[in-house]
């Protein structure tokens, strides 16, 4: 018999203190180098996006793989990318922690066009309103000094 799921998350992670250091012109390439990271791990990737401050990935994570180690992997990997390619020149790192986050299965259409319409959702919420709002919509007790 085989393991199978299909689980929705949506995982979010910020620049180090919410820094804007991740600029417009070259974060496609971070998007797509994160893609390959889930893709290798048998991740089935639907959306990396984000703006200048923090990134949003939507997939279904693979059985075999825990989402802290995934986001772990992530983070580590990207880092030594960013720093190699010389991509974000004051990006200084990533915060401490990540937001994962379950949907059901319908819910993948918006989830997929609310990262792709980061730009111009956050013209009416800051990104910091943003991570509040969904741990709090998903019931999820948190320190602010940690936010």
């Amino acid at each position: 018999m085989g393991t199978y799921t299909r689980i929705l998350y949506q995982i979010v992670f910020q620049t180090w203190h919410w820094e804007p250091t991740l600029t417009e012109s070259k974060r496609e390439r971070l998007f797509s180098f994160i893609s390959g990271i889930l893709m290798k791990k048998k991740c089935f990737v639907l959306q990396v996006g984000g703006v200048e401050n923090h990134i949003h990935i939507i997939t279904h994570v693979h059985p075999n793989i825990a989402v802290s180690q995934l986001v772990k992997d992530i983070k580590l990997s990207s880092v030594n990318f960013i720093r190699t390619e010389k991509l974000f020149s004051h990006f200084r790192g990533w915060n401490e922690g990540f937001g994962a986050f379950t949907y059901s299965l319908e819910a993948e259409k918006n989830l997929i066009k609310y990262v792709l319409d980061q730009k111009e959702h956050h013209k009416t919420e800051s990104p910091r309103e943003e991570y509040l709002r969904q741990l709090r919509e998903f019931e999820i007790e948190f320190k602010k000094k940690y936010i």
